[in-house]
């Protein structure tokens, strides 16, 4: 299932993020985890050091490879540089699955070992100094969206995305991606803003959204976010020494995490898992069509010198049935 963690900067999102990953990894979950924020912090919540963290592989710099690999046949593509970052799969298309090795994963990802298990890490990359005054970042999340509209998961395969601040994932089709997005909110004016602003702009597209209350201090902090945000809210964080020591690079084995806390991100688990039981793949490829069609003719067309319309195939439906099952 394709899980989205989306809120205001600060807001603890990339915290929140890590956790749970790690405790998908401690319940033995098969995880791909995507740094898709222009702030690329989730390497480091996930135990990497400075080093290893700026080491992580750009997907934004091999974008070419990408597009090429996932093409495959499809004769709807003429070629890779046709492929925008909405392009559809169709008959012929490859597709990406959690449990197998491919180009993508070898150029883009990196194992990353935690306590009880591993998970794969992958990162948009941020902006670098060629980017600066000339580049739009919504271009280098391009490639985490093509990824999500030719990948394929099933039951105990999660793929968890840390997504950019506030409403930018509104800049293009990504935000329907998810089985379950989840807004991290602090309990103030502020930290729910963005929680109507998603809302809104969600509502006509059947997006999953629940609410993760952050930094609650005590009862009046969870009456003010479920006044706010009603039955959206799902669980509520509070302070916790087990983050501030990994805040510090120095975090416990994660089995040492607050009590309160285990059961919060375990909430968070039966939630997506329930949302993913009622995956439609029919509406989820529709919705790919969609704003494919409409970054075709709004820009796609133009840059590519073709019809990208073309390259829908109306006969296609993204499920389980087209991937072979993977070992392991």
């Amino acid at each position: 299932m394709k899980i989205a963690f989306v809120g205001k900067g600060g807001s603890g999102k990339t915290t929140l993020s890590s956790l749970f990953i790690r405790h998908l990894a401690a319940n033995e979950a098969h995880v791909v985890a995507v740094d898709a924020d222009i702030n690329q912090h989730l390497g480091a919540a996930l135990g990497l050091d400075e080093a290893e963290a700026a080491a992580l592989p750009a997907m934004g710099a091999h974008l070419p490879l990408i597009k090429d690999y996932l093409r495959g046949s499809n004769p709807r593509i003429a070629s890779a540089d046709a492929m925008i970052k909405t392009t559809p799969p169709g008959e012929g298309s490859r597709l990406l699955r959690v449990r197998e090795d491919n180009p993508v994963y070898e150029a883009c990802a990196r194992t990353v070992r935690l306590d009880d298990g591993e998970i794969r890490l992958m990162a948009t990359g941020p902006f670098t100094e060629s980017d600066l005054g000339v580049a739009c970042y919504h271009s280098k999340v391009g490639a985490v969206e093509l990824c999500l509209n030719h990948l394929v998961d099933g039951e105990d395969e999660y793929v968890v995305v840390d997504m950019t601040a506030g409403s930018d994932s509104f800049a293009s089709g990504m935000f329907t991606r998810f089985d379950m997005t989840f807004l991290v909110a602090e309990p103030t004016r502020k930290g729910v803003s963005v929680y109507r602003q998603y809302k809104e702009y969600a509502r006509d597209f059947g997006v999953a959204l629940k609410v993760v209350g952050n930094k609650v201090q005590g009862p009046e902090d969870v009456d003010f976010l479920r006044a706010e945000v009603g039955d959206d809210l799902l669980v509520t964080v509070g302070h916790s020494d087990w983050v501030r020591a990994m805040e510090k690079g120095r975090p416990p084995r994660f089995e040492l995490l607050e009590a309160d806390n285990r059961m919060s991100l375990q909430a968070l688990q039966n939630a997506a898992d329930d949302s993913y039981a009622h995956r439609d793949w029919e509406r989820y490829t529709r919705q790919m069509v969609h704003f494919h069609l409409k970054n075709a003719e709004s820009w796609g067309n133009a840059k590519t010198g073709a019809d990208l319309a073309a390259q829908v195939d109306p006969g296609f439906v993204l499920a389980e049935a087209v991937a072979v099952p993977q070992p392991g």
